[in-house]
């Protein structure tokens, strides 16, 4: 996958802008993946009440709604959030939270499953689960869900991490955010699962585009690094597309487990 590390004073910000983008060609989530693991794993029923931290545009969110669960989305960035609320406009079971996940302003032991997609590297680990235990009823779960692009399994792959560490400034962003991850068994410590699944997806080059666009290292239109990022994915495109699409390699990283 690809990640970033930042400040949480500016992982707040970091998506300002981005949130059309986001919502129209981040890889979605797929319900028919999690919740029959989620219903396994750990009982899921429409009448548990989730809350999705780092909720973004609801992608996550969505995967909840479609079990019928009332979802509580918390979302620190005001046009991610906004976002959020406008697709979910018709839907009375998804609530919008201005919060984070180290403040949720969520009511103590209120929550079944607090569910993370990929925003979980931007949090402060510590203090997010100290959050999620406050928030949590007795024995409730917590869901560690990550899907996308994979960094590496072909050469389109390689080729299309490769552009996007181009463009970002920290490059131990990656080590540090598996080494978020790799943290999760030591939170999850009752009844942890952990799967991984592979996969594929493909995109012409204005989803690549697109897709590129959305994450946080990548330059935004007003910036004048902006058209090296569409020449980078044109000239990725077209070494590795065929008969239009370009196919890339993705994977699933799930954990589910309690406190």
């Amino acid at each position: 996958m690809s990640f970033g590390n930042f400040r949480m004073t500016d992982a707040t910000q970091r998506f300002t802008g981005r949130a059309a983008d986001y919502n129209q060609y981040r890889e979605r989530y797929d319900p028919d993946i999690l919740l029959p693991r989620l219903r396994t794993w750990c009982g899921l029923i429409p009448e548990w009440v989730i809350a999705d931290i780092g909720a973004g545009t609801g992608m996550l969110a969505d995967v909840c709604l479609a079990n019928g669960n009332q979802v509580l989305a918390v979302e620190p960035n005001t046009e991610m959030r906004q976002a959020c609320a406008a697709l979910h406009a018709n839907d009375a079971t998804l609530q919008m939270i201005e919060g984070t996940a180290e403040t949720s302003t969520l009511p103590a032991h209120s929550i079944d499953l607090v569910c993370m997609g990929r925003a979980f590297h931007w949090f402060e680990v510590d203090r997010a689960f100290e959050e999620f235990r406050r928030i949590l009823r007795p024995d409730g779960w917590v869901v560690s869900v990550v899907c996308g692009r994979a960094g590496e399994g072909s050469e389109a792959n390689i080729a299309v991490e490769a552009l996007v560490r181009s463009f970002t400034t920290d490059q131990t962003r990656a080590e540090n955010a598996r080494a978020k991850y790799a943290r999760l068994s030591e939170f999850l410590v009752r009844d942890y699962h952990h799967e991984e699944l592979e996969g594929r997806m493909q995109v012409t080059q204005a989803e690549l585009l697109g897709l590129l666009r959305s994450g946080s290292h990548a330059p935004l239109p007003n910036d004048p690094r902006f058209p090296d990022l569409e020449r980078g994915t044109r000239e990725v495109f077209l070494r590795h597309a065929v008969d239009g699409r370009m196919t890339l390699m993705t994977r699933y990283h799930i954990d589910v487990g309690r406190l």
